[in-house]
């Protein structure tokens, strides 16, 4: 692997942790440089995977307290998280390299998409949570919910945090606090269960995830600590027209 292809990889780690530390997103914008390098589409979304799954852990961490309080939940959830993410990879390694690449630009665009109404569909979230319809949703379509939810997750994975968020405050009555923890651990597990799944394939450019997770963790680290800096709305804004434009260069391909 080029020099350069490994610091540009690294950058587009770097940015991508900073980013999802702070708004989110942080795929769309590592993923095309990955292709940009020369990576073809299936491994360079394997190779992404596995290098952005450390992101994951500093948000659950953070949110452990949250957690500890939704055992039973979790007991029910997890195990479909896992499978859905199997799933997804499973899908993806199944996938030809033309038919994903048809594919990448609508993936990014819809990711683009669901960044661009995050606040929208968190007021839709807050204002059904506000409401309570006070009644218990039956268990199977939740369930049935996230499955479907981590296959996409662990097929492209970008946006999947606000999906998840979305579904969660329709489907359950409980605060924002701790559907976002519910949705930070249901992320982790999809992302790592794919990722685990993918390191048996030889699809994994390993030179490019040692240096990604470096990366991304630097990058995390560095968004963790600016945040209070940054303005999440305009990074979101920025990253969503990267989304639009590297859609529009597929499209155009």
């Amino acid at each position: 692997m080029d020099t350069y292809n490994l610091i540009f990889a690294f950058c587009a780690a770097l940015a991508a942790g900073f980013v999802n530390a702070i708004a989110g997103g942080g795929t769309l914008i590592s993923f095309p440089v990955l292709v940009a390098i020369g990576i073809p589409p299936v491994a360079a979304n394997i190779t992404n995977t596995i290098a952005l799954c450390p992101g994951y852990f500093g948000g659950v961490m953070a949110q452990r307290k949250d957690l500890s309080q939704q055992k039973i939940r979790l007991f029910k959830i997890l195990p479909v998280s896992i499978l859905g993410g199997i799933a997804g990879g499973l899908l993806l390694l199944n996938t030809s390299e033309n038919s994903f690449r048809i594919l990448i630009p609508y993936l990014i665009l819809m990711s683009a998409l669901l960044l661009a109404f995050q606040p929208s569909l968190k007021k839709l979230v807050e204002a059904r949570i506000q409401k309570s319809m006070h009644h218990k949703k039956k268990d199977a379509l939740i369930l049935f919910v996230v499955f479907m939810a981590a296959i996409y997750g662990g097929y492209f994975g970008a946006g999947l945090g606000v999906i998840l968020l979305a579904v969660l405050g329709l489907l359950i009555d409980d605060s924002l606090i701790k559907l976002n923890a519910l949705k930070q651990i249901i992320s982790l597990s999809v992302n790592v269960s794919a990722a685990m799944y993918f390191s048996f394939s030889d699809q994994v450019n390993w030179p490019i995830v040692a240096v990604m997770v470096f990366g991304s963790v630097l990058g995390g680290n560095i968004g963790g600590r600016t945040a209070t800096f940054v303005k999440p709305g305009i990074l979101r804004w920025v990253v969503v027209g990267i989304g639009f434009a590297v859609a529009a260069i597929y499209f155009v391909k």
